[in-house]
């Protein structure tokens, strides 16, 4: 893989009171695979290593999960959220009106990756105890 430290304008900057960053990680690719790497970070508006060292940190801190897995996992959040909040009005006898269950809708949508995120950190302190 071509070397970014060759290039000084690829250099990111140190952020100011950031601790060094002094432990690297090598791997090699096909030229074909770097290019698409290149590709991907240039798309972020990063170089090849700061985009990487973002993937890397971004998987270990949703604990491996890919994107798929975390959208599938929101969106069962968010029909759960739904169901709880249009089903006990329905089981109780009342009748729900169509603007309320386009509220509830909405509301879902709007908080389903916070809950997913509060529902996962609180599954993994449970997980460390």
């Amino acid at each position: 893989m071509c070397s970014d430290s060759r290039n000084p304008q690829n250099r990111p900057t140190q952020a100011r009171g950031r601790e060094n960053r002094t432990q690297s990680i090598a791997t090699r690719f096909t030229r074909a695979e770097e290019q698409v790497l290149r590709t991907r970070a240039a798309a972020n508006g990063q170089n090849l290593r700061e985009w990487a060292r973002h993937v890397l940190l971004r998987a270990e801190a949703v604990g491996g999960r890919n994107d798929m897995e975390m959208h599938i996992f929101t969106e069962l959040v968010g029909i759960q959220m739904l169901l709880m909040n249009t089903l006990e009005p329905l089981l109780r006898g009342d009748r729900i009106e169509a603007d309320r269950v386009s509220v509830l809708f909405r509301q879902a949508q709007m908080t389903k990756a916070a809950k997913a995120q509060e529902l996962l950190a609180r599954r993994s302190q449970k997980l460390e105890k």
